[in-house]
């Protein structure tokens, strides 16, 4: 029998240090929507010394851009957006203590790196299940950069996200250990 972990975000360093590579998650609490239109704001913000839309100590950010909700569901299908277009902006984030990523397939050398060295955790969403993911959103509330649509940053509040830890703390990677597994 399969074990499921319950995950309560924003992610305590204890809880990110906690995960390995292929544990099967339940992440509850509040989580926030960035793709890559939002990255490049966040780090602008940065830049320009202003504030960012919310505090990143401990977050967890899910790379999608929602389907329309049909009421009364808050949120629409919500599957995971490929991550590497983050990559460019990420190692940033985390320094500044951003906890974890949710998204789809592969991460740079340099977002492993850094994920390493801030004790940070990528989660993997199942691509193509949109709309059961989108169950677990409880509550959904557009926090910035509305004009960009789907891609704006929302602040979640979710229940049992089902997700699978795709890169640990320590670097282990189930892009890795996955087929080595299967080679054996």
């Amino acid at each position: 029998m399969d074990i499921i972990k319950r995950v309560i975000a924003p992610l305590s360093a204890e809880a990110a240090l906690g995960l390995k590579a292929g544990d099967m998650v339940a992440l509850s609490g509040v989580i926030y929507t960035a793709r890559d239109a939002a990255h490049k704001r966040l780090l602008q913000a940065l830049d320009g010394g202003l504030p960012l839309p919310f505090g990143l100590d401990g977050q967890v950010l899910y790379y999608v851009g929602p389907c329309p909700a049909k009421p009364p569901r808050p949120f629409g299908p919500c599957g995971p957006t490929t991550s590497f277009r983050m990559d460019s902006y990420t190692p940033r984030l985390l320094d500044l203590g951003l906890k974890g990523m949710i998204g789809k397939g592969q991460r740079s050398p340099d977002v492993i790196a850094s994920m390493k060295k801030n004790a940070a955790v990528y989660f993997a969403a199942i691509g193509g299940a949109a709309a059961t993911i989108s169950r677990s959103v409880k509550k959904a509330e557009a926090i910035a950069y509305e004009d960009l649509g789907p891609e704006a940053i929302y602040r979640l509040e979710v229940e049992g996200f089902p997700c699978i830890v795709a890169i640990d703390t320590r670097g282990a990677s189930l892009y890795d250990l996955g087929p080595e597994m299967y080679r054996r």
